[in-house]
């Protein structure tokens, strides 16, 4: 058969309407969203592989959640070989666009926004890819989201780039993930800019191999706004690029400034866990080539005034729990001084750090070579 599309215009019935279309796809169909605001009340899903759903423009097809009845996400893909671009989802009562198991995913010019603003309330993730190979997002924009704006967890193979994080507890987290990219965007005015993190009792650990380049990271002073219990809930307002408990991480050529707490944290999980397969620490992590701007005048951790009280005010721009000891230090090759809690181990607090100031230092660091999406998924974007 050959593909087709299949038109679905704004207007009465849109839920229906919209689940239908997405269920009756077939593998090569275009699924084309008119112009006009969608009222939904429920969530869509799609699991047909091979299929792009494609509106407008992300201020011209908007999917409109504000009236959802339940709390799952916007809209659920779990097959392969998946498009979804210009269109705008707004204001989900759980998380915006999900994909699970979803290989091959292309997250293209899209909007994902809680209208209001920052707020406890909001769902979780705006675009959330999780346990697929080969995943894009470019040219997102996510404003709102009660825990990350764009994230993607347990996954290998991903490229995130081009995209605007704003107001959202995190704005862009890859989490107890292989083999990322994350470049060229802007991370602004969230609680912290962007996370790299591997977390206890997962299907897929051991993060690694993460180059963070060439982005914009600044103002990320949004007073942390995620419900109690998460774990970005300990993220402190003002952090600028948080690396804890992954390895092989490579921050280079981004401009960081305006973080209150500061410019790049590196630390290890210090909560308690009993995964004896994980390993909290941060390992192999290098900084170099960053422009930096103003930071740590205002830290939000604990003990974290009394610091910068005695170091004159205010925090270097760049810190490390000293977590492992001299062995595991990080390679820091940016010009300005580093903080070294010289936390006694990972379950020590940073109330009580014996912190000292180091000079950057750098051996030399063998680059990690760049992410390769498949030609087909770059295709789609060109």
């Amino acid at each position: 058969l050959a593909a087709k599309t299949i038109s679905v215009p704004a207007g009465k019935d849109a839920q229906t309407r919209l689940q239908e279309a997405l269920i009756s796809a077939e593998p090569g169909d275009v699924v084309s969203l008119g112009e006009g605001r969608f009222t939904l009340t429920d969530g869509l899903s799609l699991d047909v592989a091979k299929v792009t759903v494609k509106g407008q423009g992300s201020g011209k097809s908007i999917l409109d959640f504000t009236g959802q009845l339940g709390a799952g996400e916007g809209l659920l893909v779990t097959s392969d070989d998946v498009v979804l671009r210009d269109f705008a989802v707004e204001n989900t009562k759980g998380d915006g666009i999900k994909s699970k198991g979803a290989d091959r995913i292309v997250y293209y010019n899209l909007r994902v926004e809680w209208t209001a603003g920052p707020k406890e309330t909001n769902g979780a993730y705006g675009v959330y890819p999780v346990e697929s190979k080969d995943v894009l997002v470019d040219s997102v924009f996510v404003r709102g989201a009660s825990d990350a704006g764009i994230y993607v967890g347990q996954s290998r193979n991903i490229v995130v780039r081009n995209s605007v994080a704003i107001e959202n507890v995190a704005g862009i987290e890859i989490e107890n993930s292989y083999d990322a990219d994350v470049h060229d965007n802007l991370a602004t005015r969230n609680t912290g800019g962007i996370l790299v993190f591997d977390l206890p009792n997962l299907l897929q650990m051991g993060g690694r191999n993460v180059r963070i380049f060439e982005n914009v990271v600044v103002d990320n002073m949004t007073p942390n706004f995620a419900p109690k219990g998460n774990i970005v809930a300990s993220v402190p307002t003002g952090t600028g690029i948080m690396v804890m408990a992954n390895r092989k991480v490579q921050i280079f050529d981004n401009m960081i400034g305006e973080n209150g707490t500061a410019n790049v944290m590196i630390v290890g999980y210090r909560f308690e866990q009993k995964d004896p397969k994980y390993d909290p620490l941060a390992r192999d992590v290098a900084v170099w080539g960053n422009q930096h701007e103003k930071a740590g005048w205002d830290p939000k951790f604990a003990g974290g005034d009394m610091i910068a009280k005695a170091l004159g005010g205010s925090l270097p721009p760049i810190f490390w729990d000293g977590a492992g000891g001299e062995a595991n230090k990080p390679y820091i090759g940016d010009l300005v001084p580093v903080l070294n809690l010289n936390l006694a181990d990972i379950a020590a607090q940073p109330d009580t750090a014996q912190p000292t100031i180091m000079p950057p230092w750098m051996t030399s660091v063998e680059e990690l070579p760049p992410v390769t999406l498949p030609a087909s998924m770059e295709a789609v974007v060109r």
